[in-house]
């Protein structure tokens, strides 16, 4: 089957938490076969609420139409990226050395004084200039939170698991909400750019809320690049590189990227909003004792998340 006839499966997350027995089971089985040979599935049925994405990519707007002078007052170097703002150029995709065509922000968990995990994840900033930002984004980070854990409990069912045992990780899990801004290449281009180059992505799994435009493609396991639509109403998830590891890589972490415009006509402004669910920095990645096999040993040494996600840092020019 070519690349430009194949598609991702499309699952119904109301028929895990509601549907019969049988539209359980089938979509358990739907969601790992899917994760399994693509690392991809696109999904409805998951109750985000259409009107809040709506306000918070509203938001989005307004924050990265501020000029660069004010936004990079809320950059905070010190927790490299990982809450407020990066700034156009400023992360690259491993091995590579030029800059995505991109600018982002971080939301990330809000926990309270004295939490264990504070001083490890660090302070959320908020722009002053979007009044209504806080609200909205920490509304949309709490929906996608509450998802992606009840799909991490039917990845548990599909590998015949406790079903709290890969949400048990994300719980208080270093989870954040990238906010995108991929601004028309005519204005801003570094040579040898790309909006975002072929990567993948470090975490358990993200939920991708629908793109502004096209341009995200996934490589499948034949080496083709399958473009995969983020339609209105559907939300993308993906598998990452601690999944892949904690699954001893019967989930792969799949190669991604988003490529530049084609034409002048498809040079817009495109905006995405990917939530990345993570473990907790203390949770140990480690093969799950089910994934160990005669024909499939562990393939990595134990890490924590959070050592792990400093690694991939460094690696993305984030750390130093």
């Amino acid at each position: 089957m070519s690349s430009t006839s194949r598609r991702i499966p499309l699952i119904d997350l109301s028929h895990y938490r509601s549907g019969t027995p049988t539209e359980r089971a089938r979509f358990v089985h739907t969601f790992g076969e899917g994760l399994r040979e693509f690392g991809f599935v696109s999904m409805v049925g998951h109750g985000i609420d259409d009107g809040l994405i709506r306000r918070t990519y509203a938001d989005v707007e307004k924050l990265f139409q501020l000029p660069d002078d004010v936004k990079t007052r809320y950059a905070v170097p010190e927790l490299a990226g990982q809450r407020g703002y990066t700034g156009f150029g400023k992360e690259h995709a491993k091995d590579r050395k030029v800059g995505d065509l991109k600018e982002f922000w971080h939301v990330g968990r809000e926990l309270p004084a004295g939490h264990r995990y504070l001083p490890h994840y660090g302070a959320n900033v908020w722009p002053s200039e979007v009044p209504t930002f806080r609200e909205h984004t920490m509304a949309l980070f709490r929906e996608l939170d509450g998802a992606a854990k009840m799909m991490l409990q039917a990845l548990a069912e599909f590998f015949d698991v406790p079903r709290p045992t890969f949400s048990d990780m994300a719980t208080d899990g270093n989870s954040v909400l990238r906010l995108i801004h991929y601004p028309p290449l005519r204005e801003r281009f570094i040579p040898g750019g790309v909006r975002a180059a072929e990567h993948e992505d470090i975490n358990l799994i993200t939920l991708l809320c629908e793109g502004t435009a096209s341009g995200l493609e996934l490589l499948t396991r034949d080496g083709e690049w399958l473009p995969v639509d983020t339609l209105r109403g559907q939300i993308v998830v993906d598998s990452g590189d601690m999944l892949s590891r904690v699954t001893n890589e019967i989930i792969p972490a799949t190669t991604h990227r988003v490529v530049n415009p084609r034409s002048s006509e498809e040079d817009t402004v495109r905006y995405s909003l990917p939530f990345f669910c993570h473990p907790s920095s203390d949770c140990v990645l480690k093969p799950l004792p089910c994934t160990e096999t005669p024909d499939n040993p562990a393939r990595h040494a134990p890490i924590t998340a959070g050592d792990f996600l400093h690694q991939r840092l460094r690696e993305n020019g984030l750390l130093k």
